[in-house]
């Protein structure tokens, strides 16, 4: 039975790249012709046409070869599925140099046992990437999404639209936005007078329920502006 080994190499953004994994199954007797890739494309999305047709092209006695377990799934349930169409087929897997039967009961075992670590070192890289976030944020160094316009064209902008002279689609063009920056700045402008109105004091009210009703509402205004930083 004629043994032929299949490539198969990916990597997870537009800006990696392939040439590195690309070398290594070269380097491990992969014909060129026969490695398949994924370019862009994250382990966790299961629909990955570059393995569908490393899979396909597989045939009984061959041999799928991966640079590393985590080039091939990143979680236990995608792993078991491919070694379940593996074992169907009748077909090895190379882990580098490393080669598994998904037929024998001690490869399938090992099979699992990599793929459970490959799930925990994902896990633990969204759990640093999330502390770090969290950590900047608390630092003010992560505000989120910042506004396209500037505090100052945005006061401009509401001045314009308030005079009745121009056009959303005025205003998109003179500022270089789309048109739904500009509703978005628009409503916010609305959001911020309708809160500044509701601070300040109304004529003849109780000074000390005003002075209370101040600081709520002030309290309000800043978990508002927060939100719109976020």
């Amino acid at each position: 039975m004629k043994n032929t080994l299949i490539g198969y190499a990916r990597c997870s953004t537009d800006k990696q790249d392939l040439s590195a994994q690309w070398q290594t199954l070269l380097d491990l007797g992969v014909s060129e012709d026969r490695i398949y890739t994924d370019h862009g494309l994250t382990g966790t999305n299961r629909d990955r046409p570059g393995l569908d047709q490393a899979l396909a092209a597989v045939r009984e006695g061959d041999t799928l070869v991966v640079p590393k377990l985590d080039r091939l799934a990143r979680s236990v349930p995608d792993a078991r599925a491919i070694a379940d169409q593996l074992t169907t087929k009748g077909v090895k897997l190379a882990l580098g140099r490393s080669i598994y039967d998904p037929t024998d009961p001690m490869g399938k075992m090992f099979f699992n046992i990599l793929a459970t670590f490959a799930e925990f070192e994902s896990d633990l890289i969204r759990m640093r990437t999330r502390e770090g976030m969290a950590i900047a944020r608390t630092k003010g160094k992560l505000r989120g999404k910042q506004p396209k316009l500037s505090e100052k064209q945005q006061k401009e902008l509401g001045r314009m639209h308030a005079t009745g002279d121009y056009s959303i689609s005025d205003l998109a063009e003179l500022f270089s936005v789309s048109r739904p920056t500009v509703y978005r700045t628009l409503a916010r402008i609305r959001d911020l007078k309708t809160l500044a109105r509701r601070i300040l004091p109304s004529p003849a009210s109780d000074p000390e329920n005003d002075q209370t009703r101040q600081i709520s509402l002030r309290v309000a205004l800043a978990k508002y502006l927060s939100c719109l930083d976020g």
